[in-house]
């Protein structure tokens, strides 16, 4: 794991370790992936910073590894990494708890919004019948069934790709799939 290089040496330091620390803090206890217009959207009607250093701090996010940047084809979503879990940690101390619990607010508010508005499943069972893997992966957009796909795989080191191949594929998957089915060639 590396060493977070987020150790501040000057007050301006100081108040962007706060502004990255409060990104993380966000999608961190979000516990889903956040697109950037849903982080700056909150972001700013808070004032904790604007537009411009909103965009600054998530690519130095991203390009140090506190921050993962997946895209489904149409938009970006974030996800705080190990390493992102780790400086939040050590670093947390800079983030005020008023502004703590004012994100903290806004998860309890909202999470239920934008969990509705995007959510992937993809789990993995042990069938001890069969000795194989069942893979259960799903698309859901405001809570109705998109697709919903079970999948019998020998080895785990497989399902597990099923799985992250799912997560990060879905939208290209799920148009693959519905043209081979409407599709009569």
């Amino acid at each position: 794991m590396s060493q977070p290089n987020l150790f501040p040496s000057s007050p301006s330091d100081a108040k962007q370790i706060e502004g990255k620390i409060a990104l993380l803090f966000l999608i961190d206890k979000m516990d889903l992936p956040m697109t950037n217009a849903q982080i700056s959207e909150f972001v700013q009607a808070e004032n904790l910073m604007n537009y411009y250093m909103i965009q600054k701090y998530l690519s130095e996010l991203v390009e140090t590894g506190y921050l993962e940047k997946t895209s489904d084809g149409t938009k970006s979503r974030y996800t705080v990494t190990d390493d992102g879990l780790v400086a939040m940690d050590i670093f947390i101390k800079y983030v005020p708890i008023e502004t703590r619990n004012t994100i903290i607010k806004y998860v309890s508010e909202n999470r239920k919004t934008l969990k509705q508005d995007f959510e992937i499943v993809a789990n993995l069972f042990f069938n001890h019948d069969t000795h194989e893997y069942i893979v259960k992966c799903g698309a859901y957009e405001d809570e109705n069934l998109m697709m919903e796909i079970n999948v019998s795989i020998p080895a785990k080191e497989q399902a597990v790709a099923v799985c992250n191949n799912w997560n990060q594929n879905v939208t290209k998957l799920y148009k693959t799939i519905i043209d081979l089915l409407v599709n009569q060639d």
